[in-house]
């Protein structure tokens, strides 16, 4: 998985990463009105939760608050 097209993290400087049965959804939010990226877990590939944590790890990386959301 690539990071493209993020948000501003001086504007959106958190980031919260829920995951469900379909998708893995960030939603920015903080300066800014709130953003939300949503990507389909059938372009993860593999192990989802790997997936989504790996992908926390990366938002962190760059600058991001980062939390876990609730997982539906």
């Amino acid at each position: 998985m690539r990071l493209t097209g993020l948000p501003d993290v001086a504007r959106f400087p958190e980031a919260e990463v829920s995951r469900n049965e379909e998708a893995i959804t960030i939603r920015f939010g903080g300066l800014g009105r709130e953003q939300t990226m949503t990507v389909p877990l059938k372009y993860v590939g593999g192990d989802e939760e790997a997936a989504e944590l790996w992908l926390m790890a990366r938002l962190q990386e760059v600058g991001y608050e980062v939390r876990r959301g609730e997982t539906p």
